[in-house]
């Protein structure tokens, strides 16, 4: 079944570790991530709003622009790169993910209010959150 992906809309996006592993390990996890969200999301046109990761899975407040196919594109790009990586310290092979991200419009206030509030509090140790700049590439 296809995603409903609106433009210029936030979009709850939520991805999970396979069997609830470990996905970010150190700090250096974290920033790794987080650089390629920022790269990504820029090169995509894909506005950041708000991120929440967790050790064993993250949370992103996203915003697609015009082109809503390249939010897929952030989601299936991260995943892989992130999964290279934990592959190769770990000296493993397979999947780093449980299937395929969720993800939701925000279409409401009240959820736009419970989602800001997810991305500002911690709820576990070893929780990096925070909210970026709007970025985009095509201005």
């Amino acid at each position: 079944m296809a995603r409903v992906v609106l433009p210029h809309m936030p979009h709850h996006v939520v991805q999970r570790g396979h069997n609830r592993q470990v996905v970010f390990a150190g700090d250096e996890d974290y920033e790794r991530y987080l650089e390629d969200l920022r790269e990504l999301s820029s090169a995509l046109d894909i506005r950041v709003y708000a991120y929440c990761l967790m050790t064993n899975h993250v949370h992103l407040l996203l915003g697609p622009g015009e082109e809503v196919a390249a939010m897929g594109r952030l989601m299936k790009a991260l995943a892989a790169r992130a999964t290279r990586y934990r592959n190769r310290l770990e000296g493993r092979s397979g999947t780093l993910w449980e299937g395929r991200y969720k993800s939701s419009p925000v279409q409401t206030e009240t959820y736009l209010l419970a989602c800001t509030r997810l991305h500002e509090r911690p709820r576990c140790h070893g929780t990096q959150r925070g909210r970026m700049p709007a970025l985009r590439s095509k201005q």
